[in-house]
């Protein structure tokens, strides 16, 4: 089995240093051009040589001083917003070093993605990671002299075991069998490298050796192309699978054919040609690339997909597309429908638990990925497909709270990281919009109807307007892309309905506004232990968040078996309760006027349409404050607003979990719960 050297950042790295020889006092270079490896048809067995994966992705050295980073492509070309995170997590690095490596994108097989990478625009689109295989200078000495494998053990003191920067690692194996497991695996290939090899500029070493993979695979003819102004009968193949009945694609082969083989593939297929596309989506054959962008206009001949290609290939990216094809041939004794969608895609399972790859978690699988960022920090307009819906984001770097620089942007990806826990409060509940599109400093408007506003995807809920004698139509929070469309619009906070649009009158809690006017919040906190014991009183669970604002709402669960005509009135008997036992600093009355500067306990939020900002939801005040769920134990003296805001509410939720989720439970009875109430505390 693979021995492979642990990552020990603990081990002080000028002890390392000092045992290294041939390294040389010198400054940090400002470029370095990367040495390149030979590729080869099949590795050595010869000893002296260590193995590592062939990571499928960007090349890329990262220059790391004083505070300083730079991530460039071997061209140069900064790479330092165009993977933010890679660049951030060198910043969070104690570093003085000039590092060489990969920059890929770990599918959730643990295996690299070139094409996920190449459409890579923020955290949304995959796990990004920099792979680092080699140290050229670190604390002011130049290490390219020294052997490599001398500089591995430096780069394995420096570098965490776990995190977005990675140490490549290095298998002593035979090459043979390395390169097995590769193929078995479907990895792009394998490098191998002399252990005392040095560290050359800008050269392509025979010492540096680079063995690429080869796959075969069968894919179904759906149609082909033909360059304008081409003497080729073809330029390339549409390939596909069947997947059921529907025939998908999986990219195109424009290589490997002879004359010969283009005028009997043409001919094969005469007999097939159809006016329209086989394929479930058309596939897009004139699309430009990052290596083409002014591709030769085709034209395209569809044909039924009835005759079957053989094809060699790299790697398959995650979208079923094959890299690096290369047409090998027909495959006549293949029926066209047993070529199915799925066969070809890299995978972990059925391998030997005991291999090196595995037993080491060199490659591991990422799971989930976790939300951090939907949109990058440089683009000011940015189109992302949520839901299959296409949102476009505009005006990203707008400031819409500027005391503390928070801006359109940083809202968004706020909204994206919480909707798993906020859309259970939001999910098919109409919303009143409360529009802030220059910030919290700007005008503001709330809208109600959307009608002709909106895209024809977004849900809506009719409603009838007496002063305008008319239908309207509510939006609709139906999914993540409708909350995120929202979010766009300048919905600083959300503010959903109490009942769902199937059922508009029954209410799934009812509320207890706490809204001071002269108070402090001492006092309101009080009031909200006072509700609390109350309601204990009478076996009722109750849960409470910050308002976000000035006060604390307390939700009381019911599930939507009561009207809101019932909740609005069992809230009123509590709201009579809690006045009776603290009535120096609370009111009950509506008026503002007659409240003499005293906390209103306000239950009319349980009236239809009447809405409270939801949980989680960012609130238009200084500072950027969420209305944040508190355990109850929170609710104490010394507590504040902006103790939860923009800045840590998801990593309170990361480590809390949604401490809310009982508000969805079934809840109480309403009706034990108002004739205990009526009981205990004498109410009529």
């Amino acid at each position: 089995m693979a021995k492979t050297a642990k990552n020990s950042p603990d081990i002080p790295r000028h002890s390392i240093l000092d045992q290294i020889k041939d390294k040389k006092k010198a400054p940090m270079p400002e470029e370095v051009k990367p040495m390149l490896a030979t590729t080869v048809e099949a590795p050595a067995d010869e000893a002296g040589w260590l193995y590592e994966i062939k990571w499928d992705g960007f090349r890329a050295l990262a220059y790391v001083q004083n505070g300083k980073v730079a991530v460039r492509s071997r061209n140069n070309k900064s790479f330092n917003d165009k993977f933010y995170p890679i660049y951030n997590a060198f910043m969070n690095l104690n570093l003085n070093a000039i590092l060489d490596g990969e920059i890929v994108v770990v599918n959730k097989s643990g295996l690299a993605d070139f094409a996920a990478l190449q459409a890579w625009r923020s955290e949304a689109d995959g796990y990004l990671a920099f792979y680092a295989f080699d140290i050229l200078w670190l604390d002011g000495y130049d290490l390219m002299d020294v052997k490599l494998k001398d500089r591995r053990s430096v780069l394995q003191t420096i570098i965490p075991a776990e995190g977005v920067i990675r140490v490549s690692e290095i298998f002593d194996v035979s090459g043979q069998e390395f390169f097995a497991l590769a193929e078995k695996m479907k990895l792009e290939g394998i490098i191998a490298k002399k252990e005392d090899s040095l560290y050359l500029e800008d050269k392509r070493s025979k010492e540096w050796l680079k063995i690429k993979t080869k796959q075969s695979d069968e894919a179904v003819i759906g149609g082909y192309t033909i360059n304008e102004n081409s003497s080729r009968k073809l330029s390339a193949l549409l390939l596909g699978r069947f997947e059921g009945k529907d025939f998908v694609s999986t990219g195109t082969v424009g290589t490997g054919f002879t004359a010969k083989m283009q005028t009997e593939i043409v001919e094969k297929l005469k007999h097939l040609e159809v006016p329209q596309s086989p394929f479930r989506e058309p596939p897009v054959y004139n699309k430009p690339t990052r290596f083409r962008p002014n591709p030769p206009k085709a034209a395209v001949v569809w044909v039924k997909p009835e005759l079957v290609a053989e094809i060699s290939y790299r790697t398959v990216a995650s979208d079923g597309t094959y890299r690096h094809p290369s047409f090998k041939g027909l495959r006549e004794d293949r029926h066209a429908r047993d070529v199915v969608l799925g066969e070809a895609l890299p995978t972990l399972e059925g391998l030997d638990k005991d291999n090196p790859l595995l037993t080491n978690n060199i490659i591991a699988k990422q799971g989930e990925l976790e939300r951090n960022s939907l949109l990058n920090p440089s683009n000011e307009t940015q189109v992302r497909i949520i839901n299959a819906h296409e949102l476009k984001f505009t005006n990203l770097s707008k400031v819409f709270w500027p005391e503390s620089g928070v801006t359109k942007r940083d809202m968004l990806n706020y909204y994206y990281q919480v909707t798993p826990y906020m859309l259970a409060y939001m999910k098919d509940r109409p919303q009143t919009l409360n529009r802030f599109p220059n910030g919290i400093k700007g005008k503001s408007f709330y809208q109600k109807d959307v009608t002709g506003k909106v895209p024809d995807w977004i849900k809506t809920h009719s409603y009838y307007s007496e002063n305008d004698a008319r239908e309207k139509n509510f939006l609709v929070c139906a999914d993540e892309a409708s909350l995120l469309y929202a979010a766009n619009l300048g919905c600083i906070e959300m503010n959903p309905w109490s009942s769902r649009a199937e059922s508009p009158d029954n209410p799934d809690w009812c509320i207890i506004d706490l809204d001071p006017d002269k108070n402090t919040f001492d006092q309101v906190i009080e009031a909200a232990q006072v509700t609390h014991e109350v309601l204990d009183a009478l076996e009722v669970p109750s849960y409470c968040k910050t308002s976000g604002s000035t006060g604390l709402h307390i939700y009381i669960s019911f599930g939507p078996t009561c009207t809101y005509e019932d909740s609005k009135e069992f809230g009123r008997k509590i709201a009579k309760v809690v006045h009776s036992q603290i009535p120096s600093f609370t009111s009950i009355e509506r008026l503002t006027s007659k409240r003499n500067g005293k906390m209103y306990l306000d239950f009319l939020q349980n009236r239809p349409q009447a809405t409270v900002a939801a949980p989680y939801s960012l609130r238009p005040k200084p500072g950027a404050p969420v209305s944040m769920p508190l355990h109850w134990d929170e609710v104490k003296k010394g507590l504040k607003m902006l103790d939860f805001t923009i800045h840590n509410a998801v990593d309170r939720l990361k480590e809390q979990g949604d401490m809310f989720k009982g508000v969805l439970s079934k809840g109480a009875n309403i009706g034990r719960a108002e004739e205990k109430l009526n009981s205990i505390f004498k109410l009529k």
